[in-house]
């Protein structure tokens, strides 16, 4: 079977990838097409999501094994086939290409052909250009709204880091015997 997976970008309007892969395909040649088609190096931590209908993460593919400690199965892209966990059109993926920023490409998998093959997955349309890869943190943060109002606070907004050992109350510390507290209720 080859499925036809459609890309989307919350950033850029005008933005689109079409990629035909064989089902049969791991999640990492689809994330080398994917990579390929956007023409990003491959130097970043990404991953897969397959995700519910309200794009809900449920379950994550990872670049390479993390070595979790959840009970929940691990999945490794170059060990993952596509069809294992992709089997009906419409289903929802994320593709996350900027890990830090947690920013993704939304996908569908818009089609099955059956009773086709194809050796390589290839991208069928590219419509825009792809958002940069990975953005530059100080740039974001100089322009950010939160960051200038906090420009017009003072050094002493938050008071002087001189205190005087007479200003601390030691009685209004005072909890009482701990070990007399048998639940947090005690306390209250």
């Amino acid at each position: 079977m080859v499925y036809k997976f459609r890309l989307l970008s919350d950033e850029v309007d005008d933005f689109r990838r079409d990629i035909e892969i064989d089902s049969d395909a791991t999640f990492f040649e689809l994330h080398k097409a994917i990579l390929e088609s956007v023409n990003y190096p491959d130097d970043q931590m990404t991953s897969f999501f397959i995700c519910n209908d309200q794009w809900i993460k449920e379950v994550e593919i990872t670049r390479e094994d993390m070595g979790s400690m959840s009970e929940d199965e691990n999945y490794i892209m170059a060990e993952t086939v596509i069809g294992d966990l992709v089997e009906d059109e419409k289903q929802k993926l994320m593709y996350v290409f900027d890990p830090l920023a947690d920013r993704v490409f939304y996908m569908e998998l818009s089609k099955i052909e059956f009773g086709k093959d194809i050796d390589a997955a290839v991208c069928t349309r590219s419509v825009g250009d792809a958002p940069a890869q990975t953005l530059d943190f100080e740039e974001i943060m100089s322009k950010s709204p939160a960051v200038a109002a906090n420009d017009e606070f003072s050094e002493d907004f938050y008071g002087s880091d001189e205190y005087n050992d007479d200003d601390i109350d030691p009685e209004g510390f005072d909890m009482g015997n701990i070990s007399d507290i048998s639940s947090i209720d005690d306390l209250y």
